[in-house]
């Protein structure tokens, strides 16, 4: 039997950067009908061989070869060319355009005129094809992020792409979006196109891919077929030890409230965004997540608790006191401390050192010593395995995962009563997520009430007592978080409140 040709074949791929080698001649190659899997921890190299192969990096030794014969990629324009698109996971979309209009928009090889009518056809026929559900005339800002992601999909199909690279594709997806996303790669696949499915979600890997390739420190570590393995082992080889990421929750009842709101409303009448009429409680020693498609009032929530937003009515109590548009510092005084979806913003200062950053909320204080200040960031940087060169090291020179431990270490050093937590594993390679929860779930042993905040529902289903979901500022599910019903929560999460 004849050897089959790959359509996409990466060899001895050499790129590095100052001070670092993205990657170390890594060999991939990606069949005719293949889904193949691209995992690795942040940092691994996975997103410069994309950009590689993609043509938005060109590569310092080895080769890429297209069905067989060797090419030179200048630009990712050319890899469309040849047959190459990537869907990033920030969506190059005009929003006041239309569907059809954004997928012609910067096509070079489209005629000067040319009806619209055409191209919107042409758009249903390629979605009624690969099972995505757009309209060709609906206005982009009006589409959800499926939405979206669906019409970058075709805006890249349109252009003839064969190999589909697809970036952390169902980050920001609702349960019953990544299935539909699903449906459209397995339909890609049975006409012989080639997907590379690159994604921190195992669980996702396993469901879609035929093939896995794992990389770490710029190497590729293995490749294995999808049906041969399991998470666990997919785990171990991308972090080279054992990891946990079993489902916690909590070893004993949970006592009093912690945290109440009570009616809480905020935001500008019927605006995305806006929190209405929201009671919600936490108690000790147990954690609520709080599930929900972005925009739908997760970031009213965490700062009307925070103090950094004041509410239009109803009240918020922290451990027994009523905080209630009185400030951030009125909050962290009542036993509040918040680690915001936006680390290197919100969160910490990138500018600023690890030992400046571990003191920057301590604003009660009219001197810090610096010397007490390294000494902590000392002490934080062994007990949560922060990967820095020391307590001087600025912020922004970390990897994304180190950063979140310094804000958590920061965060959690006042052994508060409260912990509004967002997105607390947002782009965090596996080792980092195993970490990160073990910290949340031992704040929940030691008798704290943690508030956690996200759009992954694998996140929040591994460790919540209870689920709350978010939909239009309003809780519009509550359920228990052991044995919560995946596509109950879905439907929730776009609205369905049955």
């Amino acid at each position: 039997m004849a050897e089959v040709q790959p359509l996409i074949a990466a060899e001895g791929i050499v790129k590095t950067f100052p001070g670092v080698v993205a990657n170390d001649h890594v060999d991939v190659e990606v069949l005719p009908g293949e889904i193949h899997a691209l995992l690795g921890e942040n940092g691994a190299g996975k997103s410069t061989l994309a950009a590689v192969l993609t043509g938005l990096y060109r590569p310092d030794a080895g080769r890429v070869l297209v069905d067989g014969r060797e090419v030179t990629i200048r630009s990712p324009r050319q890899g469309l060319a040849l047959g190459i698109g990537m869907v990033h996971q920030h969506f190059r979309l005009v929003p006041r355009l239309t569907v059809a209009e954004n997928v012609l928009l910067g096509d070079p090889d489209a005629p000067r005129l040319l009806r619209a009518r055409q191209v919107e056809q042409r758009v249903a026929e390629l979605a009624v094809r690969y099972g995505l559900d757009v309209h060709p005339a609906a206005r982009v800002g009006d589409l959800t992020v499926g939405e979206r992601q669906r019409v970058e999909i075709v805006k890249t199909l349109y252009r003839g792409a064969r190999v589909l690279l697809l970036d952390e594709p169902t980050a920001v997806l609702t349960p019953q979006e990544a299935q539909a996303l699903f449906t459209t790669v397995r339909a890609m696949a049975a006409e012989g196109k080639g997907v590379v499915f690159i994604s921190h979600k195992l669980s996702e890997v396993q469901a879609v891919s035929d093939r896995v390739t794992v990389m770490r420190d710029g190497r590729v570590i293995g490749r294995v077929p999808t049906a041969g393995t399991d998470r666990h082992e997919l785990a171990r080889m991308m972090v080279g030890r054992e990891v946990d990421l079993s489902p916690r929750r909590a070893a004993a009842p949970p006592g009093d409230v912690v945290l109440a709101l009570d009616g809480v409303s905020a935001g500008a009448a019927g605006g995305r965004g806006r929190l209405e009429q929201l009671s919600l409680s936490v108690r000790r020693g147990e954690i609520v997540g709080v599930a929900g498609v972005s925009g739908n009032g997760q970031r009213a929530l965490a700062e009307v608790v925070a103090g950094l937003r004041t509410p239009d009515a109803g009240t918020v109590r922290i451990a027994g006191t009523d905080t209630t548009g009185r400030g951030p510092q009125a909050a962290r005084a009542a036993g509040l401390a918040y680690a915001p979806e936006d680390r290197n913003g919100t969160g910490l200062a990138p500018s600023l050192s690890v030992a400046e950053n571990m003191v920057l909320t301590r604003t009660t204080d009219r001197l810090v010593r610096m010397g007490r200040a390294r000494a902590a960031a000392r002490a934080a940087i062994e007990a949560y395995q922060i990967k820095a060169p020391g307590p001087d090291a600025p912020t922004r020179s970390l990897s994304g995962g180190n950063v979140q431990k310094v804000l958590l270490a920061r965060e959690l050093a006042t052994s508060p009563d409260v912990l509004v937590v967002c997105s607390p594993t947002w782009g965090l390679d596996v080792g980092a997520v195993e970490f990160v929860r073990g910290r949340l779930d031992r704040l929940r042993a030691e008798g704290a009430g943690v508030l956690l905040i996200s759009e992954d529902l694998d996140e929040v289903r591994a460790l919540s007592d209870r689920i709350c979901v978010l939909h239009s500022g309003r809780i519009v599910l509550e359920t228990a978080g052991e044995g919560a019903d995946v596509a109950q929560l879905g439907l929730a999460m776009m609205g369905d409140r049955a």
